[in-house]
């Protein structure tokens, strides 16, 4: 196994101390290179995934979450399900005052989906 690969079969989600955590302020993260496979077919499906948030505590330290990211390379998962996963896993670790995650799938067989999951309230002010 390379180096890489091991990173990534070891990656763990981290928080970091939010240091404005009196302050509401959104954090936009994009990760243009998302990859599952189907979970009927097998065949790869591509994906950025959004991630939008205000922290309350905790930030996401952000080469762990690209390693948690790529772990679903290899992994047979719908749309729906990894979307809501990545929310789940987010929304556990952080406790944000508002976090929104988005899946834009790239289509397949000419079918484009766009999955959003979605709580508390956005001010970001």
């Amino acid at each position: 196994m390379k180096y890489g690969e091991e990173e990534v079969a070891k990656a763990k989600l981290e928080p970091w101390e939010n240091p404005y955590p009196e302050r509401d302020y959104t954090i936009d993260i994009t990760f243009p290179e998302f990859t599952c496979l189907c979970p009927r077919s097998g065949y790869p499906d591509f994906a950025t995934i959004r991630i939008s948030y205000i922290p309350d505590r905790w930030v996401v330290e952000l080469k762990s979450l690209k390693l948690y990211l790529n772990q679903y390379r290899s992994r047979y998962i719908s749309h729906e399900e990894a979307t809501n996963r990545i929310y789940e896993d987010l929304y556990e670790l952080l406790k944000p005052r508002y976090l929104r995650v988005v899946g834009d799938f790239h289509p397949r067989g000419n079918v484009h989906t766009v999955i959003t999951v979605e709580s508390g309230e956005r001010s970001g002010k």
